[in-house]
């Protein structure tokens, strides 16, 4: 009975710190958001007005932030598909067919994950400069480019933003999959084989089934990053800009704290979250499914 009370306390003790920092530094923070999210204060104001649902209201008529909303959506849908499809198949290839250099392949894809945001962004500001960029440059061999490109103008901003968020994801996922893949026995590839099964037929009925616990679990890792992400290439790119045409919902969160409006940049960090936490279940439902075992 002592022995079992010993090792109960020591358990405790173990846990306790861990508990106790993420109650301090997560679980009342996230409280707080939610009950600011019905005053309404200034970010040094001293004195609070409780105003309830009136900031989630006004949201809810806010063009900027509805703009937020679906340009957040967007790129949480065509970066997740581009980057999986991308992912999947170049992790199928260096994974099955005899290529030389594979190291070497999987370093080059993985060198963008090791990369800051800021240092990714600078690369692509760079590349997509209206005067002298490299993509405007290499058009321009095959064009007139006497009125250049506008590459992050309001047409085209979002498609510059969704190529560097791709061109930063790709890698890790890959490797991920390679992994994942290596492990597939090869004698179902030779069984299906000889059942007449393409290389294409292969990859969706034999690949794509074994892996699928890693990709369910990937997927929704990368959407719920994604939200991050988004506002960290925003940040780092464009800041919202031309217009608030490429605004995501935390970079605009962020300006409405910074203009003073901290009960109302609460009331968004508190739709985020809801947003965040409904999409994950969503996408646990819909990619749920029984494990294939071999």
């Amino acid at each position: 009975m002592k022995r079992s009370k010993g090792r109960s306390a020591f358990l405790v003790s173990c846990i306790a710190p861990a508990v106790i920092l993420f109650f301090i530094f997560m679980i009342l923070p996230t409280l707080n958001v939610f009950r600011m999210s019905l005053f309404e204060k200034g970010a040094y104001a001293p004195t609070e007005t409780f105003v309830g649902l009136k900031n989630f209201r006004t949201l809810l008529a806010d063009a900027n932030f509805i703009r937020s909303m679906q340009n957040t959506i967007l790129l949480i849908v065509v970066v997740t598909i581009i980057t999986f499809a991308f992912a999947l198949v170049f992790a199928a290839i260096l994974t099955r067919e005899k290529i030389r250099g594979q190291n070497f392949f999987r370093i080059v894809f993985y060198i963008p994950n090791i990369l800051s945001v800021v240092v990714i962004s600078g690369i692509f500001s760079a590349v997509y400069k209206p005067e002298n960029g490299m993509l405007n440059s290499i058009i321009g061999l095959f064009r007139d480019m006497s009125d250049p490109i506008l590459w992050k103008g309001e047409k085209l901003v979002m498609v510059s933003l969704i190529i560097a968020m791709v061109w930063q994801a790709i890698g890790y996922y890959m490797v991920m999959y390679m992994a994942s893949m290596s492990s597939v026995p090869q004698s179902l590839y030779e069984s299906a084989s000889l059942d007449g099964a393409g290389r294409i037929a292969q990859f969706f009925q034999i690949t794509i089934p074994l892996v699928w616990t890693n990709i369910r679990t990937t997927l929704t890792f990368f959407i719920l990053s994604t939200i991050n992400m988004a506002f960290l290439f925003v940040k780092a790119m464009t800041s919202g800009g031309p217009n608030h045409t490429s605004e995501v919902t935390l970079s605009y969160m962020y300006s409405q704290k910074d203009a003073g409006l901290y009960g109302y940049s609460m009331a968004i960090g508190v739709i985020i979250f809801l947003f965040s936490f409904a999409l994950s279940a969503l996408v646990n439902r819909v990619t749920e499914r029984e494990p294939l075992e071999f």
